[in-house]
């Protein structure tokens, strides 16, 4: 596969998952966002992959495995294939999915990366002492705790005394600090970006690359000549994003993707409790190995079951805050769940999911509204041009070329949403056609247009045919702007919309069913 003269590069991935549990609606936000930009990119002309994929050499893995009585790689085994079954429910189009127990590509590029991080002198071995939680797969400070627990759990850390590997991050502070400013590795939004300035700049410290083979029980990946230690699981975990190019036997995917002269984007959509993780350690490491970074590293907040962050497991005080995504397509359908994650989910700032929520978004939009549209338009080309849509007519109606304006600013508005990490905006941006369109009918009125008409006045024909061609192409714009959002309904509405060349449109039917008893 080469690439043609002028043709972009993107490479955008999702974090990997611990498959302790099956997934939740929590991940499948970030999937359906990674699936937007890259079907965005691809609709504008790029080439375009996009990865996805489970962490399987995890402790919580391990003990989770433990507690349901099964051997270790059985349990990872059978969750991550919920993890790649969610593909077809959420209509997602990921061109990979790596898993780190058992793809082949991944050991050797983590050791290849970790070879390359001692070449340096960038790794150590020393005594340490501290408290780990297995949840975050992380050792925190006793100020970073919260009454002393987990910020992100919640749970009581284990003190652990072992020696490890260590990485020398205190190194890369300074080249770390000006590859932000400088925008070489854009963090967005900028709340997120001034977060981890303010951690560089609160001094940063080598942290553990590896586990005593005891405490991993195991499971994991050695650490190269040295057996009685297992690479740590975010270094192994973060490595995924180079190992599935390739990265450990080099080659062409790697070089295009990743090493490849000529620019391209390599982006990373991640939740806000694993920015540390992308936009600190896996810089540093890269830095250390003499590697490319990623460009973009874009953070997305949390959605919250009344108020409770949602979780893999369910277990929360107060009840239950485990979504699955799956279980809500066989209800509501994919467009629905897809468009609130889309038009409901802020930039900034976590979201509270409810069922609710989700029914009256899509009964309001897609079956009231965009629905409704399409399915009002065509048949007014039915009843008023037997179905074949009018060549143009005179557009001199201001409810005409408003519509036409809206119709040509929206994909540069979606497009610079999308740019800047702005879903809901992008959504808002799409549905300003919508909105418009429904304005177009009732400023134009075809229905009165057509009683003229009929009782002969020769100035309402143009004006007929213009209104109904500007409707029917809104709608045709519509099944394009909305394929990297809502594939499904977008091929629905095209195919509702197209006719052969003179032909007839097909006989309206209804888009979208009315979710709400």
């Amino acid at each position: 596969m080469s690439d043609e003269p002028g043709e972009q590069r993107y490479y955008v991935t999702t974090t990997i998952p611990y498959v302790n549990a099956r997934p939740h609606l929590g991940f499948a936000l970030e999937l359906v966002q990674a699936d937007v930009l890259a079907r965005h990119r691809r609709q504008v002309g790029d080439r375009v992959r996009f990865l996805s994929g489970t962490d399987d050499n995890s402790l919580k893995n391990v003990l989770a495995a433990e507690a349901a009585g099964i051997g270790v790689q059985e349990f990872v085994d059978r969750n991550a294939a919920a993890f790649a079954a969610l593909r077809e429910p959420l209509a997602l189009s990921f061109d990979d999915f790596i898993r780190t127990s058992s793809d082949p590509r991944h050991r050797a590029g983590v050791e290849r990366l970790w070879r390359e991080c001692a070449a340096a002198g960038d790794l150590y071995r020393k005594h340490y002492e501290g408290l780990y939680c297995v949840g975050c797969e992380q050792f925190y400070a006793p100020d970073e705790l919260a009454d002393g627990r987990c910020p992100e759990h919640g749970t009581e850390p284990r003190q652990v005394a072992e020696e490890n590997w260590f990485f020398r991050l205190s190194r890369y502070g300074d080249a770390l600090h000006e590859l932000i400013t400088s925008g070489r590795l854009r963090i967005e939004p900028a709340s997120r970006r001034n977060e981890v300035l303010g951690l560089i700049a609160g001094g940063l410290h080598d942290f553990s690359v590896s586990r005593s083979h005891s405490r991993a029980r195991g499971w994991g990946i050695p650490v190269p000549d040295d057996t009685g230690q297992v690479v740590y699981v975010w270094w192994d975990a973060l490595g995924n994003y180079v190992t599935s190019l390739g990265y450990g036997a080099g080659g062409a995917e790697y070089d295009r993707w990743w090493a490849g002269a000529g620019g391209g984007r390599r982006v990373h959509l991640v939740g806000k409790g694993v920015l540390r993780f992308h936009a600190v350690y896996w810089p540093a490491m890269l830095l250390s190995a003499g590697l490319p970074l990623p460009t973009d590293v874009l953070v997305h907040d949390y959605l919250t079951v009344d108020g409770r962050k949602i979780s893999k497991s369910g277990a929360g005080a107060g009840g239950r805050t485990s979504v699955d995504p799956v279980e809500l397509v066989a209800a509501y359908g994919a467009d629905a769940v897809r468009w609130w994650l889309l038009r409901d989910v802020p930039r900034v700032g976590d979201a509270d999911f409810t069922v609710e929520r989700l029914v009256g978004r899509a009964d309001a939009d897609l079956a009231g509204g965009l629905g409704n549209l399409v399915k009002r338009v065509v048949t007014m080309v039915h009843r008023y041009r037997g179905g074949i849509v009018p060549g143009g007519g005179v557009a001199d109606d201001a409810s005409t070329e408003a519509l036409g304006a809206v119709r040509r600013d929206a994909p540069g508005a979606i497009a610079a949403a999308l740019e800047d990490f702005d879903f809901r905006r992008a959504a808002a941006a799409l549905w300003t056609v919508v909105e418009e369109a429904n304005r177009c009918i009732e400023g134009t009125r075809p229905w009165e247009l057509a009683a003229a008409e009929r009782a002969g006045d020769a100035a309402a024909t143009p004006r007929l045919d213009a209104a109904l061609a500007a409707l029917i192409g809104a709608c045709r714009d519509l099944g394009t702007y909305l394929a990297p959002f809502l594939p499904g309904a977008a091929a629905a509405i095209t195919a509702q919309c197209a006719a052969p060349s003179g032909g007839l449109l097909p006989s309206p039917v209804p888009l979208f069913p009315r979710l709400a008893p």
